[in-house]
């Protein structure tokens, strides 16, 4: 069983030299050249094998470099040209509205969230696209919407998922959006673990390029994590549209969809550990990391599939990393790359495969 695990168990394919990298608008409008992405691994990986040497574990204070900016936006996107702008255009408001230009002055009030993170702390945002091989227009998508958003005082709206009309937009820091783009199709997870392992922020989400995840929820996962968060600063906060069972929105999904997605959620509380298999809803495009998370799940992440998100989630529960599910908005946005019966059967497979490798030790924390 071990062996022929062995041979089936996915194994994520390394980074290229040139997914290392990332483009952006400058200041003048033009486009960068491919720019080095910071990376947090990196040097953590060197700071564990150094401690291995020496034979004592890893101190908490160097599992992670300092935040640059306070919230880290990854986006997967995989041909997603006619669809990212309208995600984009909702999600820049929120966030520079939220959380404005990491060089700009804090506001003066001190207020103090549960965490005790000061306003003049929540300060500065990033958007990491990341064009999983895409064949289309997407990155030249990205970068246009910088570049009228970052050089115009009043950029030209971009219509989204839940602003059809919209009548108003928002000017950008320059540099804030950053596009990364993988060689080949990695898919959904692959490109989602690439981006973390390249955030500069004190948190860090992941939101599906369609924009079906209502973007101005996030306020409520950071809020959520952090009532969670330990000593340490760990949590994860998911976004849930469990609450939406029954509503207008899945009743119209057809029988067949319902159904698997019914099997699924069986599955999972079948084959999963506790934590895991008590969340009601982990294939929800809108998770929250904490920074001081990220060591514990990126790192290890194998499943680059839809079924990533279920890996994640057990990565964190063999952490003790405390999660909360977190009740959001969404709607169904047409569009979707997901085929319901062949992509349902291989999130089976998948889950099976992962679950069986953690068990029996083909995968595991080194």
């Amino acid at each position: 069983l071990y062996l022929a695990l062995f041979i089936v168990a996915p194994v994520p394919r390394p980074s290229r030299g040139s997914e290392k990298g990332y483009k952006t608008i400058l200041p003048d409008g033009e486009r960068s050249g491919v720019k080095q992405l910071p990376c947090w691994i990196d040097p953590w990986n060197a700071k564990k094998q150094l401690a291995r040497r020496k034979g004592v574990p890893l101190n908490p204070k160097d599992q992670m470099e300092e935040a640059e900016v306070f919230m880290s936006v990854v986006v997967p996107a995989y041909n997603e040209e006619k669809r990212l702008g309208g995600m984009l255009e909702e999600a820049v408001d929120f966030l520079q509205r939220e959380y404005g230009d990491a060089h700009s002055t804090p506001e003066k009030s001190q207020s103090k969230g549960r965490n005790n993170t000061t306003k003049a702390a929540r300060r500065g945002w990033e958007i990491l696209v990341v064009s999983d091989g895409s064949t289309d227009g997407t990155v030249d998508q990205a970068l246009n919407f910088a570049r009228e958003h970052q050089l115009s005082q009043y950029p030209v709206p971009v219509p989204g998922p839940r602003t059809p009309h919209p009548t108003h937009s928002t000017h950008i820091p320059h540099g804030s959006i950053r596009v990364i783009t993988l060689e080949e199709n990695r898919g959904k997870g692959g490109a989602v673990t690439h981006g973390m392992r390249h955030v500069r922020g004190q948190y860090a989400v992941f939101a599906d390029a369609d924009g079906a995840s209502r973007f101005e929820d996030l306020a409520k996962l950071v809020e959520g994590c952090q009532s969670i968060e330990d000593k340490a600063g760990r949590g994860v906060a998911i976004g849930s549209r469990a609450h939406l069972v029954g509503s207008e929105a899945v009743v119209k999904r057809s029988k067949l969809r319902n159904f698997l997605m019914h099997s699924f959620h069986l599955l999972l509380r079948l084959m999963t550990p506790p934590a895991t298999s008590s969340i009601k809803d982990t294939q929800c495009g809108f998770k929250l990391f904490s920074r001081a998370a990220l060591p514990f799940i990126i790192p290890y992440m194998h499943c680059e599939g839809w079924i990533f998100d279920v890996e994640m989630l057990m990565l964190a529960e063999s952490a003790n990393i405390a999660m909360i599910e977190v009740a959001i908005g969404w709607k169904e946005v047409l569009g979707s790359k997901l085929n319901v019966i062949w992509d349902s059967l291989g999130m089976a497979w998948g889950l099976a495969i992962l679950r069986a490798s953690w068990a029996f030790g083909v995968y595991r924390r080194d």
